[in-house]
């Protein structure tokens, strides 16, 4: 339970800015512990000068009780009986092993046991028992990606090494439903847009429902919107956006080729390697977890090679919980042996920080047209080279075939990243706890009573053309 309780300090502290209340620390240790009920009394319970004061912070930590009991909504009954569902012969004992081995996440809230909404599409994924019946999908995953690879390779590189450049015009659209905001209320909406890099240039916005305000000095790049709330009506926001985007990569021989030594002196260096609370981890453990996956090794191209194929062969993928309600990514991943993209990309980062290699954060969506998606990544930085992109996450479904050193060191092109870090500040400000407290993919909402979440509106990307 005491992985359970996600970014409370640090996401107070971002929308409070001030001192810690002296009562919170109590309340967090009764949500770590699962006492919601008590957590929830004993604010209710504040004098009425400390609610008004702490308003916010006493918001965000009622959000995350909700977010947590609407991750965990399933009885054992209910999960044990969908297990028999596909497998009749189950035992009690392989359903207890699968819960201690936390191939089925269980939480204990206010004495009542709770699962995990996807635990059992995801013991599907995590069991060996059914590690067989993926074979065929893997397959088809591999054979996808090396086409899409083969396509760039016919392409020559431009003088940053980036191939196959192509123009994508995407719509986006988000939907409030009716009377989510009370009519007259004005409605608040930030949503995502790329940014310039190495690999993605001539980013230009084409056209909008509504006045526009792009961000400055966030990492997360975003578009922001403003609407009345009207009775009975939903509240409709769109754009339209075009950029240019590559496929980059760099092999494995030309990196040990290139790689120069780190000047660790440099503010640059200090940025990139060092620890980033509460989800990039550079400590004692995380150092000596690092040593002993790369052993004597001192290259460090070769050290994150040796980082990015442990996670791939440790870590299979599985649906997540809600981020906002996991206190740290990389220890989450190490505790239940499963991740999705971006938790595993946290570890990766973590790992190369530990061994003095500078790693950062990327995300956005995949842009593959009719299959569009958030996706998360890393790009990893080698001296005389420079960044290059990491997806750790693709890396579990190439290793050990033709694409094995690929995503250690390279991208394809089907990418918008609009997020160079994690957990930062949105522009204009956002004065309640966001939905995502990490990453940014699918848009936030909130007007003057607060956050809305994500089952009070939806939001699509869509690409209309590829050139």
């Amino acid at each position: 339970m005491k992985q359970l309780l996600s970014l409370i300090l640090t996401l107070v502290a971002a929308v409070t800015a001030g001192a810690t209340p002296d009562w919170q620390p109590a309340v967090e240790t009764m949500i770590d512990n699962g006492e919601f009920a008590r957590a929830t009394t004993t604010m209710k319970r504040l004098p009425r000068a400390t609610r008004r004061a702490d308003a916010v912070v006493i918001d965000s930590l009622e959000t995350i009780m909700s977010r947590i009991r609407a991750d965990f909504t399933m009885t054992p009954e209910q999960g044990i009986a969908l297990i028999r569902e596909r497998m009749p012969e189950v035992t009690d004992a392989q359903i207890e092993r699968w819960k201690a081995t936390r191939k089925i996440e269980v939480m204990n809230i206010d004495g009542t046991e709770w699962w995990f909404r996807k635990s059992v599409r995801n013991l599907w994924l995590l069991a060996d028992e059914f590690d067989n019946d993926h074979s065929v999908e893997r397959e088809k995953s591999v054979a996808h990606n090396l086409a899409i690879y083969r396509e760039s390779m016919r392409h020559a590189p431009d003088f940053n090494g980036v191939r196959d450049r192509r123009t994508f015009t995407v719509r986006f659209t988000l939907d409030v439903d009716a009377d989510a905001v009370p009519a007259g209320e004005t409605v608040k909406v930030w949503m995502p847009l790329p940014y310039e890099n190495m690999r993605q240039s001539n980013v230009t916005y084409l056209d909008g429902n509504r006045e526009v305000r792009f961000s400055k000095g966030s990492r997360h790049h975003t578009v922001y919107m403003e609407a009345t709330a009207v009775k009975g009506k939903p509240t409709h926001f769109e754009y339209r956006f075009r950029y240019t985007v590559g496929e980059r990569h760099v092999t494995q021989q030309d990196l040990l080729m290139l790689v120069e030594p780190y000047d660790t002196t440099t503010s640059f260096y200090r940025e990139y390697t060092a620890q980033q609370l509460p989800h990039i981890i550079v400590d004692n453990d995380m150092r000596n977890l690092a040593r002993e996956i790369v052993g004597d090794e001192l290259n460090p191209v070769r050290q994150a090679k040796m980082v990015y194929e442990w996670i791939s062969r440790s870590f299979p993928w599985a649906g997540a919980r809600e981020y906002s309600t996991i206190r740290c990514m990389p220890r989450y991943v190490l505790l239940n042996r499963h991740g999705d993209c971006g938790q595993v990309t946290l570890l990766y980062i973590s790992l190369c920080r530990s061994l003095g290699i500078p790693a950062r954060w990327e995300s956005g969506w995949v842009v593959e047209p009719g299959d569009e998606g958030w996706h998360d990544w890393a790009e990893t930085y080698f001296e005389g080279i420079g960044w290059v992109p990491t997806d750790q996450s693709y890396g579990r479904s190439t290793i050990d075939n033709p694409l094995n050193d690929y995503y250690a060191a390279g991208i394809d092109l089907y990418r918008m990243a609009s997020n160079e870090g994690i957990g930062d500040r949105l522009d204009p400000p956002k004065t309640f706890i966001r939905s995502e407290t990490v990453d940014f993919q699918p848009g936030e909402v909130e007007w003057r009573g607060g956050n809305l979440y994500y089952d009070k509106w939806d939001s699509s990307l869509k690409v209309e053309k590829v050139e």
